[in-house]
């Protein structure tokens, strides 16, 4: 599979310095840009920076970050993981994207989701009601601006749109665009009707049970007479020297935000036997290079999938420990997981 594009995910988690202190959210945005630099150096495909709206998270709109990293990088394709097209006017999504296309000199992506976390919607002026009619309108608009044309469009949740052109275009005429899905089938299906690229967020349990959406994805291609574009995943997962120490260095840090997040959505505490078993048979990637290339490798072969996408920041995990993981993934994981494909 040479055509396997291997990338890096992070929501700008807030790390902490060597002294073990949290650092600033501005500071974490510049930690992003610097782990972006230094992927882009060592041959990682594609970054992808997502959206929140929390304090534990710093990046809350992708596309800025994004367009600082293209000025600093030369090769790596600049994507959402995700944007909360919900939330957002899909009219201004596509400018900024455009723009960050402009400035990277093409190599600008987007990912829209619908949002797992929903801090976005009351901030915005949402009502959580509507959140199904908001995804299905602004993506139906979105794949409208996507032709670069003028625009004549009517719905319920924004303004219409009558002859309305848009700038900037984008200097090939294309966006590559993406929906992220987290398991729902009438998702699956609407992206391929809107003729879109799939990307799947396998973040727990057997990454097996998402086989049949890879499939039904292909199917409703066929079915639509759209195109059956590589399916993409994206999971989290860290990188050390050795299986201990990843274990040791990520174990606290993803326990603390998982429990965060999980005591706001009615999930226990996270024990350490039920991580060391989502390490074995779920859908964390976390070991030595050859651990992580070897688990990737075989996710990728069960799945079909054309990209792989490790999510690869956690809470409040050192700097140090990120900028090595980059390093990692970049020189040894990613080799390795050609190398085993290939044989």
């Amino acid at each position: 599979m040479s055509d396997l594009v291997l990338g890096l995910d992070t929501f700008g988690d807030v790390p902490v310095d060597d002294s073990g202190a949290l650092v600033t959210h501005a500071r974490a945005v510049r930690q992003v840009v610097d782990e972006a630099v230094l992927a882009d150096d060592i041959g990682v495909d594609v970054i992808a920076v997502g959206e929140h709206h929390r304090p534990e998270w710093a990046v809350s709109t992708p596309e800025t970050v994004l367009a600082g990293i293209a000025t600093r990088t030369r090769r790596i394709r600049l994507s959402s993981g995700v944007t909360v097209l919900s939330s957002d006017d899909p009219v201004r999504v596509f400018q900024r994207f455009a723009t960050v296309d402009a400035l990277s000199g093409g190599r600008a992506e987007v990912i829209l989701g619908r949002g797992s976390s929903t801090e976005s919607f009351p901030l915005f002026g949402h009502d959580l009601s509507d959140y199904e009619v908001l995804f299905e309108e602004k993506l139906d608009l979105f794949v409208q601006l996507l032709k670069e044309e003028p625009v004549t469009w009517k719905g319920t949740v924004r303004a219409p749109l009558d002859h309305a052109e848009v700038f900037p275009r984008t200097e090939s005429g294309h966006l590559t665009t993406w929906v992220g899905v987290g398991g729902s089938p009438q998702s699956v299906v609407r992206t391929a009707r809107h003729d879109l690229s799939l990307m799947l967020a396998v973040i727990g349990g057997s990454p097996e049970r998402f086989v049949p959406y890879v499939d039904l994805y292909r199917r409703a291609t066929a079915q639509f007479g759209t195109t059956a574009h590589p399916v993409g995943m994206h999971s989290p997962g860290f990188v050390a020297d050795t299986d201990e120490e990843a274990r040791e260095v990520y174990w606290q840090p993803y326990r603390d935000i998982r429990d965060r997040i999980g005591a706001l959505r009615g999930w226990p505490a996270l024990r350490r036997a039920e991580y060391e078993a989502e390490i074995e048979h779920g859908s964390l990637y976390i070991g030595s290079p050859e651990t992580v290339a070897r688990k990737i490798a075989g996710v990728v072969r069960r799945l079909g999938v054309g990209r792989f996408d490790l999510l690869y920041t956690a809470g409040a995990l050192p700097v140090s420990a990120r900028l090595r993981a980059v390093e990692l993934y970049g020189t040894k994981v990613i080799p390795l997981v050609r190398d085993i494909l290939a044989g």
